[in-house]
């Protein structure tokens, strides 16, 4: 399983997160992963907060496990003919360089797949490859304010908020990895790669798609809600006398359940409250029965007692909580990095009962260029 990708080399021209995380995949699927990056300082990631391990910060870590670092200057002569060496040696090549860098070297996809028919090349941008914003930089929470993501989090009061993780980041870098093992299959038929494009802006608006579709085939956009669901009720978090817990009452028989376990059987014959579509409209009123009702005891008796009687619920943990439960702690999510002090999230994916582990720790900079035949800078 820890080979399933065995004699795939990767160059990674990656900064930050988008591209890395993509890098990151690969190398957890036994890729060869050679991350090129700037004989002075490296990597940003390598420097985005304190120091964790070998100088570098936790960020940098966490996405460039199980790579290999090539220090090169691609600004030289002697720096493009070594990277250029490399492509050729290549199957994908996945960056996320500020726009209208990979022209001005002219290692842009269509030149270099020119150059290199087989190489798969990956190209990761803020705002995407066409039109007015197309050379502008960005960042996760300018494309979540850009894109109207944010606009869609929290509660009606609430102001626009950025979601906590880096989905528009992380999210572009599992898009080009989809789209580059797609393309290796085409190449095992034809000999031929190709040119990716994806962008954290085209992320975000596939992350809205459901509500964008809403607006553009419907006209209108759903409420807010911090928990809730714009298409079912019962359907977010609620207080209990302690702790709170998220209920889902996907359908109207699931809501029997609740109703019975509340000891409110009459719901479900209050024209209000029989079917979902009634609940819709009727939702303020609804609440403001139920809420009560369920401060009346403390969490873990609901949770108890709705698990029983097959009502869709959880705790609504914190990170610790999360990671503590015995749920996740089998899963296994949680490595050691070989050769570390430290573990790491693997990725959510298992192949034939396996999950991928990490295959080496991240590298210091310039580490491996004598294993490539270059200088060596790091």
């Amino acid at each position: 399983m820890q080979n399933i990708l065995a004699g795939v080399r990767v160059l990674e021209l990656g900064q930050v997160l988008a591209g890395p995380f993509a890098g990151a995949i690969f190398a957890d699927l036994g890729a060869e992963v050679v991350k090129l990056e700037r004989p002075a300082g490296g990597d940003d990631a390598r420097h985005m907060g304190p120091a964790f391990r070998h100088g570098d910060a936790l960020n940098f870590h966490i996405f460039n496990r199980g790579k290999k670092s090539v220090a090169i200057d691609l600004k030289s002569p002697e720096g493009l003919a070594d990277f250029e060496r490399l492509a050729a040696d290549s199957d994908i090549l996945v960056h996320n360089l500020r726009a209208g860098v990979p022209e001005s070297l002219g290692i842009d996809g269509p030149s270099l797949c020119a150059r290199h028919p087989r190489l798969i090349y990956c190209g990761i941008s803020a705002f995407g490859h066409a039109g007015p914003m197309a050379q502008r930089p960005g960042y996760e929470p300018l494309v979540q304010a850009f894109s109207g993501l944010s606009s869609l989090n929290g509660g009606p009061d609430d102001p626009p908020m950025r979601s906590g993780a880096s989905l528009c980041d992380q999210g572009t870098g599992m898009w080009a990895v989809i789209a580059a093992l797609a393309l290796l299959e085409r190449r095992h038929r034809t000999g031929r790669g190709g040119v990716v494009q994806a962008s954290l802006l085209e992320t975000a608006l596939v992350w809205n798609g459901q509500k964008a579709d809403a607006f553009v085939n419907q006209g209108r956009l759903p409420d807010r809600h911090r928990s809730g669901h714009p298409g079912f009720v019962p359907y977010e978090a609620f207080d209990t006398a302690d702790l709170p817990v998220l209920i889902c009452c996907g359908n109207d028989r699931l809501f029997a359940k609740l109703a019975q376990e509340l000891g409110r059987p009459g719901w479900v014959e209050d024209p209000r409250f029989a079917t979902n579509r009634s609940r819709l409209q009727n939702k303020a009123e609804l609440l403001a029965q139920l809420e009560p009702l369920l401060r009346e005891q403390p969490r873990a008796t609901w949770l108890e007692r709705f698990e029983a009687a097959g009502v869709p619920c959880a705790p609504v943990h914190t990170v610790p909580e999360a990671l503590a439960h015995p749920q996740v702690q089998a899963l296994g999510l949680l490595q050691p990095v070989p050769d570390e002090d430290f573990s790491l999230t693997a990725l959510p994916i298992t192949v034939d009962g396996e999950r991928p582990t990490h295959q080496g720790p991240a590298p210091r900079l310039g580490q491996h260029n004598p294993d490539y035949g270059l200088k060596n800078h790091g």
